[in-house]
């Protein structure tokens, strides 16, 4: 059970840190951080979840990572499901707290797309469903790429976080403008279900994308590292 426990904590911390960034502080008047400091800020919160509770459950704190890695033959099957279940739980309620901490600002007047993602009218640069299905499954497959190379026993020992995170900020900083960058499906679910717009209703692909790109990248690794 301290396993899906720190799975929760760890994706809780992904939301309300990364959406946190987004929602409270990106175009924050004069002082807003914009795509460079929301990018920083998810790739901040992976970094720090994965050395505060990788040891316990691995810190996937992503449904695809967890499909990911169980294609790739580094994750046991009968953990998948609660993985996820625990992972989604997690950014529930951080949206969750995100939506009672905005409705106390003065002036508040709804909470407009809350960091959720979307293709068509709902992308920041308004790309199509095409561009918003490609730039997902690729960087979720370089993603797991990275995640697997950098956790590979032959690698150097207790980096992995940091290259993992350095990763996924590089991922916000090509794709906000695309989908506001998803490449989690708890993520966007999260959120999702607080926003005021239709991106219930464009859910479905921040799930396909993200677990067809971890099963590709996972693929990937799987026939490049190895051994001979």
């Amino acid at each position: 059970m301290n396993k899906y426990i720190a799975e929760l904590l760890g994706t809780f911390w992904l939301v309300f840190g990364g959406c946190g960034s987004a929602v409270l502080a990106a175009a924050f008047p004069e002082l807003g951080i914009g795509f460079a400091g929301v990018a920083l800020a998810f790739g901040l919160t992976v970094l720090t979840g994965a050395y505060a509770f990788g040891h316990i459950s691995g810190g996937h704190f992503n449904p695809a990572v967890s499909v990911g890695l169980w294609v790739g033959g580094r994750f046991n099957s009968k953990d998948l499901v609660p993985y996820i279940i625990a992972q989604v739980i997690g950014a529930i309620i951080a949206a969750f707290a995100l939506y009672l901490i905005v409705q106390g600002q003065d002036g508040f007047s709804g909470t407009h797309a809350f960091a959720s993602n979307g293709y068509g009218d709902l992308s920041p640069g308004k790309y199509n469903l095409m561009s918003a299905l490609l730039i997902e499954i690729i960087l979720t497959a370089v993603f797991l790429i990275v995640i697997m190379g950098s956790t590979d026993r032959r690698a150097p020992a207790g980096f992995a976080p940091i290259a993992i995170g350095l990763a996924l900020t590089l991922i916000h900083l090509i794709s906000i403008p695309v989908t506001n960058t998803s490449v989690n499906p708890a993520r966007s679910t999260g959120v999702a279900l607080f926003a005021e717009t239709a991106a219930l209703g464009q859910l479905w692909l921040f799930w396909v994308a993200p677990i067809v790109g971890a099963i590709i990248g996972a693929l990937i690794y799987k026939g490049i590292a190895e051994e001979t």
